[in-house]
């Protein structure tokens, strides 16, 4: 394992720039450890490394991901690992991976940047061929770890109506809305950023249900939370529920 992670910091480190690390630092309010490789370079040594390495298998490349995540000290790093598994997700592994991703969010996840990134991609591939565990995600919004906590939200944002195979997967709208209320108060930004995330992909959905919520609980909404939600409906519906 540690001879692979070694090959993939090399990698990494011949895609890096100090250009690309400062505009990195420009999507992030705080601090973040970057070495300055972009998405681009990361697809590059994900895809070459999995050309170069074809006999190892699905659960080899696992084990290659928790141990480069246990060693990762760069953003891209952390990224890099989520990206080695995408590929197997959907057609391997059992359920219990789920255990894993969310041990992930709690020790490995330090910005919004790699909860995103897991949740958007790695974790959507596994479920979409696993619907049956979208819902298994809830606890996570009760997680001590602010980091996911925001991925109980971002998780679902692409599973409020979801074509898969010959259906289309709907998460309930009332479950949707009793996961919020838990989260209202969060003190967290980025928790109230994207619980806004959820709040507007649903309104686009049930934009009538998601308004009503948003009128019941005018006062306990953060203003950046309301302003995430709203983002997409019309001015005048905007501007009346800014004014409340």
């Amino acid at each position: 394992m540690q001879c692979y992670v070694g090959v993939l910091k090399d990698a990494l480190l011949q895609h890096a720039t100090i250009e690309k690390a400062q505009a990195s630092q420009r999507f992030f309010t705080h601090e973040v450890c970057c070495m300055g490789v972009n998405a681009a370079d990361i697809k590059k040594v994900v895809s070459e490394f999995h050309m170069a390495h074809k006999g190892l298998c699905a659960n080899e490349v696992l084990a290659i991901t928790e141990a480069l995540l246990a060693q990762a000290h760069y953003n891209e790093e952390v990224l890099t690992a989520f990206g080695l598994i995408n590929k197997y997700v959907k057609r391997h592994y059992d359920d219990n991976l789920l255990a894993r991703f969310e041990y992930w969010l709690e020790h490995y996840t330090t910005n919004w940047s790699t909860v995103d990134d897991l949740c958007i991609k790695t974790i959507y591939l596994f479920l979409l061929s696993r619907p049956h565990l979208i819902e298994k995600t809830q606890h996570w919004r009760y997680s001590e770890v602010s980091w996911c906590r925001r991925a109980s939200n971002v998780v679902w944002v692409k599973f409020i109506h979801r074509p898969i195979a010959n259906a289309v997967y709907r998460l309930d709208k009332n479950l949707i809305f009793d996961h919020c209320d838990v989260l209202l108060d969060d003190p967290d930004e980025f928790v109230q950023k994207s619980l806004g995330w959820l709040l507007k992909v649903t309104a686009a959905h049930h934009h009538d249900a998601v308004v009503e919520y948003i009128e019941h609980n005018s006062e306990q909404l953060q203003r950046v939370t309301l302003r995430y939600a709203i983002e997409k409906m019309a001015p005048t519906v905007r501007k009346r529920l800014l004014a409340r």
